[in-house]
């Protein structure tokens, strides 16, 4: 093989088809399948650091080459703030790659976890790590964020620390939206009491007043449940109870935008039993069911985030413009 500067080994059969999805997703290509080589993991890594010293952006797309007007105007017009609950343990493994690559492109990111890193911005609520304390990381979470940044923008996105997001998309769902509706998005899951409620992991946002009314009410333990396991499912019990509606999140296709699992399981169908049981919409499997303005994936590590960051933000085939599309529900 020929060597330019760095070396190039060729990808395995999984990420092929982690190359797939994400050129269908970002890109509109035809299901003409390539084969495809990319840069090792450290040299990848290097190739983020120099991009990222290159530009001050943390709006737009990442690319030096690429008009990318549509997506700074959703910048400025659809400001989201992303907050990434984490924990001691996951600092190197997770946060630094998250906040070198989608992280950048919030209007603003907080890092919460139990113990403050300044380093790494992290900032720390008074709460136990475990599963058994989810509950209160995530209504502290959205404590926080109402107390210190609730004029920071239009919309709060809660993420796990191994949650990739594809932000120009994410503004593109919420540009028809109004941010003073009591109303949020996410991975619709079934009521397993009253309400339905949005998957933790594949990232939930909420509008303004939906936070409003949280940071209000949301710490009456006679409206919402302050402690035990399933944050996700104890945050969707507190926002129905506010009043608050969790919207449908599919394209007009009926294709998913926010998911639970990295994209290779979502394209070859490796999908828990449980997930056909508590999706919403049905949830369906392969590249054909994934909208192409795909949102986010879940349990995305290490990195598996830079790769998905040269896929999106930099691979290009040649020849090939990316036209926009609509594709909201109206």
């Amino acid at each position: 093989m020929n060597s330019i500067g760095c070396r190039l080994v060729f990808i395995s059969a999984n990420t092929v088809v982690v190359v797939v999805v994400m050129y269908v997703a970002a890109f509109l290509l035809t299901s003409k399948t390539r084969v495809m080589t990319l840069v090792g993991n450290e040299d990848q890594s290097k190739f983020v650091q120099i991009r990222e010293s290159r530009s001050n952006d943390t709006g737009g797309s990442s690319t030096m080459y690429d008009d990318d007007a549509v997506a700074r105007e959703l910048a400025e017009r659809v400001r989201v703030l992303c907050w990434v609950m984490t924990m001691p343990l996951t600092v190197q493994s997770r946060v630094k790659y998250l906040k070198r690559t989608w992280g950048r492109r919030c209007n603003k990111l907080v890092i919460i976890s139990s113990v403050a890193n300044e380093e790494y911005g992290i900032v720390a609520i008074n709460v136990s790590e475990g599963r058994n304390h989810l509950t209160e990381k995530t209504l502290g979470g959205f404590h926080y964020v109402y107390k210190h940044h609730f004029d920071d923008a239009d919309w709060f996105l809660k993420t796990d620390d191994d949650t990739y997001v594809i932000m120009e998309n994410l503004r593109y769902l919420l540009s028809e939206e109004d941010t003073n509706e009591p109303i949020y998005f996410g991975h619709h899951f079934k009521a397993i009491n009253k309400y339905d409620y949005s998957s933790g992991g594949s990232g939930f946002v909420v509008s303004k007043e939906a936070l409003r009314r949280f940071g209000r009410a949301g710490n009456d333990s006679k409206v919402c449940r302050q402690t035990g396991t399933y944050g996700d499912e104890a945050f969707g019990e507190c926002m129905g109870s506010l009043g608050v509606q969790l919207k449908n999140s599919t394209d007009k296709f009926g294709k998913s935008r926010f998911h639970c699992f990295p994209p290779y399981n979502h394209v070859a169908g490796a999908l828990p039993s449980w997930l056909f049981r508590y999706d919403k919409n049905g949830i369906k499997q392969g590249v054909d069911s994934l909208s192409d303005y795909v949102i986010s994936f879940h349990y995305v590590h290490k990195q598996n985030m830079d790769t998905l960051e040269y896929l999106l933000y930099h691979a290009r085939p040649y020849g090939i413009n990316h036209r926009l599309r609509d594709l909201n529900q109206h």
